[in-house]
């Protein structure tokens, strides 16, 4: 059983990995191939100063672990070699002037133009399929809105108008009629023949409010009886005819007859 089983583990090639990059090690830049090449078409590296002898080495020993797995990625990487390597003898040759061939530095154009589409369809591919999917990004509006209009008034206007604009406003918010409330209001000699009438021939101090409590009772009538009756009181204390007195500030006005004629 273990015989057959070393039978079947015989000549088995190392699987490659799926991801190998080919390095390329040398002494004037190290990294992919893929970005030796870019930095030859941006001129930021000089193929003049580069070994192709370590160039090729380097290229036979990884073709030699991938061939029998991945023979398109060895194809692909010695047609590579193959174009720097001339492209590399183009640069260093000079050009004669009857040689129909493109010269290094055509060749080193059109590689930068290829590689420029290249790198414009790759950029359109990725960004149309970054792009948000109906349906799973983005979703369709469900029952549509109306369309609503929205209008704004643009007045021009001067002083005067605005005037005449105010004032029409202002008329209308005045009632078209105007009744006056006719309000009661005390003569002072109707308010003299009063306070006559209810002293008396009283020779006892009563106060002012006393005389008038059934005129003080109606509202529309206190502030006029309250004014004229103080005043006819001071014009009967001028003609000697009663006396007055308060006891302190804001106290009752106390009223009586006067006794004994006027010195």
């Amino acid at each position: 059983m273990a015989e057959t089983t070393d039978l079947w583990s015989q000549d088995l090639p190392e699987r490659a990995e799926p991801d190998a990059v080919l390095h390329v090690d040398v002494g004037g830049y190290e990294g992919p191939l893929d970005l030796l090449l870019e930095m030859a078409r941006k001129q930021k590296v000089d193929l003049t100063k580069i070994s192709v002898l370590a160039l090729a080495e380097q290229y036979l020993a990884f073709i030699e672990t991938v061939r029998k797995q991945r023979i398109e990625i060895a194809a692909d990487y010695l047609v590579m070699a193959a174009w720097l390597a001339y492209l590399k003898s183009r640069l260093m040759v000079p050009q004669h002037a009857d040689d129909d061939e493109p010269s290094g530095e055509e060749m080193a154009a059109l590689l930068q133009f290829r590689l420029a589409r290249l790198e414009a369809m790759r950029d359109a591919a990725s960004r149309l399929m970054n792009r948000s999917l109906l349906g799973r990004d983005i979703f369709k509006r469900g029952m549509p809105e109306p369309i609503s209009i929205t209008r704004h008034a643009l007045w021009e206007a001067d002083l005067y108008q605005l005037l005449r604009a105010y004032a029409a406003q202002r008329e209308r918010g005045i009632p078209a009629e105007y009744s006056v409330h006719q309000r009661s209001v005390w003569a002072l000699q109707d308010a003299r023949e009063i306070l006559e009438r209810l002293i008396g021939q009283s020779f006892e101090w009563i106060s002012l409010d006393t005389y008038l409590a059934q005129y003080l009772a109606k509202p529309d009538e206190r502030a006029t009886a309250l004014a004229s009756s103080f005043s006819a009181s001071l014009e009967l204390v001028r003609l000697g005819q009663v006396e007055l007195r308060q006891n302190a500030a804001f106290a009752p006005l106390m009223m009586r007859r006067r006794q004994g004629d006027v010195q």
